[in-house]
């Protein structure tokens, strides 16, 4: 079989990989399609790659992988949403745009929402799989404690915090979490790790990168790899982002601010203040420990570490049954929504 990995976000690379690498163990061919913007960021340089539609198109994929919302609808190939995240409070989540065949579901919880959209439109299918980007917890959940004791070394440090909040104007903590992250630093047993989204505001990164500079024990991360510090931290501080998804799922705490989903099941406060309190009460006391089971058994169950299989093993289920489209019903509205982010080159007569 023949399988695209499209990137439209740096995101994606991570989502993808554990997929690339059963693709490889299985022999099956794939390209990966990467929009212009990633063009100085691909990290796997000696993998087939294009950033051209028309080479794309000539591959004839039997299917589409997409951690994104779009892909082409004219392309040859099961479209296929795998999602960039978990947090299924932000909007957009259970959107559906029409592009997909296939929903490739992480857990309970979202199986459930998108089967009942699925008898509204029907016109896609659903498949439970788990998320590949988490497989490294089945497979590899301590491969960075020797980083870790070596930073908190550096550092001399007891616990590792990590603050990754969300970019999006409307609910980040990060213009308003700049003192109170300065004065958790104050305690020298905490090395406070800063990780941003590729997207955060610059003027907030400069404001934050400054306060690194002048606190010994605040790291200001440009690594994009998140997944490592998620394995590496004790504890998380961020607001509505879905990085606190994949952080609870490693049965860690967690402390938010403002966060906007239905069932909150860790701390969370609405003011922004008290942070160094939190801290301490969550690492000594881990009041929420049982209320995380919860997230754990809707959101992603599965700690096999075989997300990335159970997907390709999908994809070919869903071949088998229905074939491969040559392309997908779209309405007009959303034909030059793709034709114009992903132009062709206009075919010489």
């Amino acid at each position: 079989m023949k399988f695209t990995l499209f990137c439209q976000n740096p995101y994606a690379f991570g989502i993808l990989k554990p997929i690339m690498q059963d693709l490889k163990e299985r022999g099956d061919e794939y390209l990966w399609f990467l929009t212009p913007n990633l063009s100085d960021k691909f990290p796997f340089e000696n993998e087939p790659h294009t950033f051209d539609v028309e080479e794309l198109t000539s591959f004839e994929s039997d299917a589409i992988l997409c951690p994104g919302n779009e892909v082409p609808h004219y392309l040859r190939g099961v479209k296929v949403q795998i999602f960039h995240g978990l947090a299924g409070e932000k909007k957009g989540h259970f959107k559906i745009r029409h592009y997909f065949d296939l929903y490739l579901t992480q857990g309970p919880y979202f199986t459930r929402r998108f089967n009942q959209l699925k008898l509204k439109h029907r016109n896609f299918e659903v498949i439970e799989t788990g998320w590949p980007k988490l497989d490294i917890y089945g497979k590899d959940v301590n491969k960075y404690e020797a980083e870790k004791k070596q930073l908190l070394e550096e550092h001399a440090a007891s616990k590792m915090v990590l603050y990754a909040p969300t970019f999006s104007p409307s609910l980040t903590s990060a213009p308003f979490l700049l003192k109170e992250i300065e004065k958790l630093a104050e305690n020298k047993e905490y090395l406070v790790v800063i990780k941003f989204h590729d997207l955060m505001a610059p003027e907030i990164i400069a404001q934050y990168k400054a306060l690194a500079a002048k606190k010994e024990n605040i790291v200001f991360e440009e690594e994009p790899n998140i997944v490592k510090f998620l394995l590496m931290a004790d504890i998380m501080i961020s607001d509505t982002s879905s990085v606190v998804y994949e952080f609870l799922l490693l049965d860690k705490p967690v402390i938010t601010y403002r966060n906007n989903s239905q069932e909150i099941l860790w701390d969370d406060q609405k003011e922004y203040s008290d942070l160094t309190e939190r801290v301490v009460a969550n690492l000594e006391k881990d009041e929420f420990r049982q209320k995380r089971k919860i997230v754990i058994a809707e959101y992603h169950p599965y700690n096999d570490g075989q997300s990335a299989r159970r997907m390709v093993e999908a994809v070919e289920q869903y071949i088998e049954e229905n074939g491969v489209p040559k392309r997908r019903k779209l309405p007009l509205l959303r034909r030059r929504k793709i034709n114009k982010m992903f132009k062709q080159k206009k075919k010489k007569v």
